[in-house]
């Protein structure tokens, strides 16, 4: 893991992160509709293949890669992981694990089934423990659609990795579809890096 902090006097985002972090602090989300019917059909696993694939790129493009460190500074790591959440039947509670990524598919699903059988049972907040500070979260809310969703972070303004919600897959105009929302902040990520994500993570499940 190597984090590289940022020369604010160079850097070319320096007037719009001062103005989205310190003057007018924003973050802001969207939904969006993934089309997952060749990933449906594929019979693939939908929630490593999901996990994978977004991970995939979040790690391709610097702004999903951002942090603050304890005094203030502003870099980019090297690499990033998913934390993601595995809920429990029995106490209707969740708990967070976290995959190494690799960009190799198999390895990547090897080692989430891997977690899964070690830590998926645990209760509590953290399932896997010895969480590394460059994760970014990722939940999945798989009993409801949804066409918006929001999260109110009190102290959330200084939170620079991106936050990822999948809600229930369904059918419309014999395509599958699946809401995927996604929360970031505007000091390092604007509109035109969003929805380039969204636009790539598709042409990776369609191939």
């Amino acid at each position: 893991m190597n984090l590289t902090l940022i020369d604010r006097e160079t850097w070319p985002r320096r007037a719009y992160f001062e103005h989205y972090f310190t003057h007018v602090p924003c973050t802001y989300s969207a939904v969006f509709k993934l089309d997952i019917t060749r990933l449906r059909a594929s019979g693939k696993k939908l929630y490593v293949t999901l996990l994978h694939g977004i991970s995939t790129l979040v790690n391709r493009h610097q702004e999903f890669r951002m942090t603050c460190t304890a005094d203030g500074e502003v870099g980019f790591y090297d690499q990033v992981h998913p934390c993601y959440t595995v809920f429990h039947k029995d106490t209707e509670t969740f708990s967070n694990l976290w995959t190494a990524y690799t960009p190799d598919y198999e390895a990547f699903c090897a080692a989430y089934r891997e977690d899964m059988a070690v830590y998926g049972d645990r209760q509590g907040m953290t399932g896997k423990p010895d969480v590394p500070p460059n994760t970014f979260p990722v939940s999945m809310i798989p009993w409801a659609s949804f066409e918006g969703f929001n999260l109110n972070l009190q102290n959330g303004y200084d939170y620079l990795p991106p936050i990822f919600t999948m809600g229930k897959f369904y059918e419309e105009g014999g395509r599958v579809l699946l809401p995927l929302a996604v929360q970031v902040h505007h000091a390092v990520c604007d509109g035109f890096h969003l929805c380039r994500f969204v636009n790539e993570l598709q042409e990776l499940l369609d191939a």
